[in-house]
């Protein structure tokens, strides 16, 4: 019981206190792409993305990591949970896959195979959808618009994959994906539609109400009174509206988020 009680000790000893801003863990990485030492992947990518020479930079694939060095006693090893040679638990969330160290075991992490990489916020709250090709939130289970591998592509506002980011990310009612915090920022600007659907990300029935009003009370000078073909962005359905400088609004779903069209041959 004691001896047990020893390696318990000997093995917590260092716990949160060693690591990098990402990560709390008692090893370091030698990246066997550069064959240098960082205290984690992400502290390796951000350093290697922003050399000078283009042709230098480059990014880590975890799966590949060979190597760490015990940050309690410096020692070289192979990869593994507990250090070979002062016996400290290098972890306490350890992933042989992902070659991931984590003593924060509060985020709850846990590896998805199907994603291939370890996750946080704990399993029994994610499922894996398969067309999207990630791990979202259960209540997002059935209850979300799929597009094939939306999570595997980049931010359409800041560009960073969103597949591997460490960021929140949300999903649009499109099925789009982005940051949660580059997706505040749009609204904080009042910008509405999808960068890469353009259609509307929220409810705006309240807004195309206060547009109705505007419009209606706004009448346009005779010169300007004619006829424009419209296509809708949330329905895509065209259809031919008088035209008004403050807005044109779909016959067909009676969105305002409409853009002005040549007209359709068949209409020529």
């Amino acid at each position: 019981m004691e001896e047990d009680t020893a390696t318990e000790r000997k093995e917590d000893f260092g716990k949160m206190q060693y690591g990098c801003e990402h990560y709390k863990r008692r090893c370091k990485i030698r990246a066997p792409c550069c064959n240098q030492i960082f205290p984690c992947r992400h502290c390796h990518n951000e350093a290697m993305t922003s050399l000078s020479d283009p042709k230098d930079r480059h990014e880590i694939v975890r799966h590949d990591i060979k190597q760490v060095i015990c940050s309690v006693c410096n020692e070289e090893q192979q990869v593994a949970r507990v250090c070979s040679n002062c016996g400290v638990n290098m972890g306490e969330y350890f992933c042989d896959i992902c070659k991931f160290y984590d003593d924060d075991t509060e985020k709850q992490q846990f590896h998805c195979d199907e994603c291939g990489i370890c996750r946080v916020g704990g399993r029994e709250k994610f499922f894996h959808c398969q067309k999207c090709g990630s791990c979202y939130s259960v209540d997002l289970r059935d209850n979300h618009l799929c597009v094939e591998n939306s999570m595997r592509s980049h931010c359409p506002i800041c560009f960073e994959y969103l597949f591997e980011s460490v960021k929140s990310t949300t999903i649009m009612k499109c099925g789009h994906t982005m940051h949660v915090e580059c997706y505040i920022e749009m609204a904080n600007q009042n910008q509405y539609r999808c960068p890469i659907c353009s259609k509307s990300m929220i409810d705006m029935s309240r807004s195309w109400e206060l547009l109705d009003w505007e419009i209606r009370a706004t009448a346009m000078p005779e010169e300007y009174s004619h006829e424009v073909w419209i296509l809708c962005n949330d329905c895509n359905k065209t259809c031919k509206v008088f035209y008004h400088i403050l807005g044109h609004k779909c016959s067909s779903c009676n969105s305002y988020n409409t853009r002005k069209i040549a007209a359709p041959e068949d209409h020529e």
